[in-house]
């Protein structure tokens, strides 16, 4: 079976960061992870910002073709924090990186993104205008990326806790007790 050499040069990178602590990624010491030439590098990525794009596009990608597969909004809340709480802590590495102001601004991008997408499949703000949804997506994207970035051990222990509630805040919204 071939090699996606797209996938190795990613997998080269992930490696540097999480195992090798590399500090400042460079397309030197990625290609010479993956035992490749510079050109093969460029000929697939214009840089490392787009080879970081890729990475998160695959991801949605991934993502995306699961939501289809599931009809329950709430199990798919679930598969995306599994999937966050694992990709975890090659997201701080890469932040921690030289690289780490554009990975921040893609991931919240992307993120952003794919929550809008998954909203969209699901239906989920038809009663409000494009103006109404747009915000509640951002306000609810961005809490949850403020969860995830202060997540502990405790939190994945009550991981079906905190993800019950959290589809409850997005799809229906919690009042205050009187």
């Amino acid at each position: 079976m071939p090699i996606n050499t797209k996938e190795q040069i990613a997998e080269a990178a992930m490696t540097l960061l999480m195992d090798k602590n590399v500090k400042k990624l460079t397309v030197k010491n990625i290609v010479e992870e993956c035992g490749i030439t510079r050109q093969a590098f460029y000929y697939h990525f214009e840089d490392i910002p787009h080879l970081f794009r890729w990475i998160f596009e695959k991801s949605e990608e991934h993502i995306l073709a699961q939501a289809r597969e599931s009809s329950d909004p709430e199990e798919e809340l679930r598969r995306f924090f599994l999937m966050a709480i694992h990709t975890m802590p090659y997201v701080k590495k890469g932040l921690e990186s030289n690289y780490g102001n554009e990975l921040e601004a893609l991931f919240s991008h992307y993120f952003c993104q794919l929550f809008e997408q998954l909203a969209e499949k699901k239906d989920m703000y038809k009663n409000c205008t494009r103006l109404e949804a747009g915000l509640i997506l951002r306000y609810h994207s961005y809490a949850i990326i403020g969860l995830l970035q202060n997540w502990t051990d405790a939190d994945t222990k009550n991981l079906e806790q905190i993800v019950h509630l959290v589809y409850l805040l997005i799809s229906e919204g919690i009042s205050p007790s009187s």
